[in-house]
This record gives structure tokens, C-alpha cells and sequence, in this order.
């Protein structure tokens, strides 16, 4: 549950009150027709939700938030419903056309497609929040932002997208997340001071969860592994890495394993520069007056 916050400054710390809300996205159409298209495939079948989920391994409740066109099914989710159900390809085409990316650039699809079965995933970020990490109020800030400014439905399409996209870290507790923040990312204000104590309030209680590893690069440091800017590294179940570099307008999958292995190589370097996990929590826990 997202939470609205209201915020003031007393003696140079942030102190809030605190609202509860929602920002749950509504299932897209293209959801909806992929779920209605398994669910007739699965009846087909002469499967129960119950007896169709241990076969294609997964849970019956995510199946069954698929077939609500609450979830996107994941690659290997379509091709094993393709296989138990004989669905002659049908899933996979409308999987192709569902409007769940429709607020993801189109180089960082790829990218997004390789998140969801990944079972490493490692971030640097010097520039804004990784989007992951994001409240909705600082995505919305960010898109706000944006030259040419972008229309109210681009921008809601994009938070859809980015709300959905977050759901990898409560959903996938068998991946190992580890997110390495430049101090400055929480000093710049982005969106004002209750869109950052926002922030700061979810990526603590991300950091509660066994599997997420966060560490802070402090503003002063005189060696560097990252000078050269964010790096994305994950790994698939089959233990092949890729990385991901993006630019203003572009972006960039990488797999050519010498490239994959200099940043895999900067990345542990500037493990061992930032902030441990314990210190990187009691810093936050100081911007925000705790």
C-alpha cells in the first residue's frame, strides 16, 4: 500500500504525517484478454486453476492473478501454459500484443522482459532513483519533468508500468536485489521534500526484506569505481549474465561476456567502496529524522 505524506521541517530534520492510499493499476485490456484467453484454453484442457498450477510451475494464486489480468505472465509462464494447454501459439501472440509495456521505452523492453526471471539482479545509480525503487509520487515528479513534456495519458501509462514492474521485488524472493545509491539521489529534492521522505521511507522498508542488499556511495569519496556512469547487471536461471547501459533517448543490452565481466568487476569494486548495509540504513534513518 502506497502511502500519501505531508511533511515538515523542525530544526533542520523532516518529521511527517502520514495518510494511508492506494495506486494499484487496473488490469489492462491486453491483460484482461490474456487471462480470458488462458482461462478458456485451461477449461478447454479440463483443468482447475488448482490442478493446472503445480504442472506449469507456479503458484495457484499467481495463475489465478493472471487470468484476472492482474500479473504479466512471465516468458517461461506462456511457453509452459502453451505446452500443457495446446494452445497452438495463441498465448504467445496475444502475449506479444498486451498493452502491459506500453509504458516502457521500447529499448528497455528487452531489458524488462529479462528482469522477471532473473535470479541476480544488481543496480548502481547515480542520476535519479532507480525505478524500482520509486514511490509513485517521485515517478510522477520524473515524468513531469520530462522535454517535450509528455501527455497526462503517457504519463499514467508509465507509472501502470513502473507500479507493475516493482512488483519483482515482494514477488520474487528467491532473487538476490542489490542497489547501490549515490547520497546525492536523496539531497536533490526531486518532486520536494515529502516525495523524498517518501522515498526514503520505502527503500528502509524495502531494505527489511532478506533478499535486497542496499548500500549508499557517501558524497565524498576519493576512489570511485563508477565514474562512468549507472550499471544494471542481472543473471538468468540458466547463470548467464547481461548487463544494461542507458542514455538520454537510447539504451543498450549487453552481452558480450568481456563487457559483462568489466562491470560485473567495477560493480564489486564499488561494493567494497560505499557504505556497509548497516551504515547505509542509519544514514537514511538520520535524513529522515528518525
Amino acid at each position: 500500500m502506497w502511502t500519501v505524506r505531508v511533511t515538515v521541517r523542525e530544526h533542520g530534520r523532516v518529521t511527517s504525517s502520514s495518510a494511508p492510499g492506494t495506486n494499484e493499476p487496473e488490469p489492462s485490456e491486453g491483460l484482461k484478454a490474456f487471462g480470458a484467453a488462458l482461462k478458456s484454453f485451461r477449461k478447454r484442457a479440463g483443468y482447475t486453476q488448482e490442478a493446472l498450477a503445480p504442472e506449469i510451475g507456479y503458484s495457484t494464486h499467481f495463475l489465478a492473478s493472471i487470468e484476472q489480468g492482474r500479473r504479466f505472465p512471465p516468458p517461461r509462464f506462456v511457453d509452459q501454459a502453451e505446452a500443457a494447454l495446446d494452445a497452438f501459439g495463441t498465448l504467445r501472440l496475444i502475449v506479444n500484443q498486451v498493452s502491459r509495456q506500453r509504458g516502457l521505452a521500447t529499448w528497455f523492453k528487452r531489458w524488462a522482459q529479462l528482469e522477471r526471471e532473473a535470479i541476480n539482479l544488481y543496480a548502481y545509480e547515480c542520476r535519479l532513483m532507480p525505478g524500482l525503487l520509486q514511490t509513485p509520487e517521485y515517478a510522477q515528479a520524473v515524468f513531469a519533468n520530462r522535454l517535450p513534456p509528455l501527455h497526462d495519458d503517457e504519463i499514467q501509462a508509465r507509472l501502470a508500468a513502473r507500479v507493475e514492474r516493482q512488483k519483482l521485488l515482494t514477488e520474487r524472493p528467491n532473487t538476490a536485489f542489490s542497489f547501490i545509491l549515490e547520497e546525492h539521489l536523496f539531497l536533490r529534492g526531486v518532486g520536494g521534500t515529502a516525495v523524498t521522505l517518501a522515498v526514503i521511507d520505502r527503500v528502509l522498508e524495502l531494505a527489511e526484506r532478506r533478499n535486497i542488499e542496499l548500500q549508499i556511495m557517501p558524497l565524498q569519496r576519493e576512489s570511485h569505481a563508477g565514474l562512468d556512469g549507472p550499471i544494471r547487471l542481472l543473471e538468468t536461471p540458466s547463470n548467464k549474465w547481461f548487463a544494461y547501459c542507458e542514455g538520454q533517448e537510447s539504451g543498450q543490452l549487453i552481452s558480450d561476456p568481456k563487457v559483462v565481466s568489466m562491470l560485473q568487476m567495477r560493480y564489486a569494486r564499488m561494493r567494497s567502496q560505499a557504505l556497509s548495509f548497516d551504515e547505509s540504513v542509519s544514514l537514511l534513518e538520520r535524513m529522515r529524522g528518525a
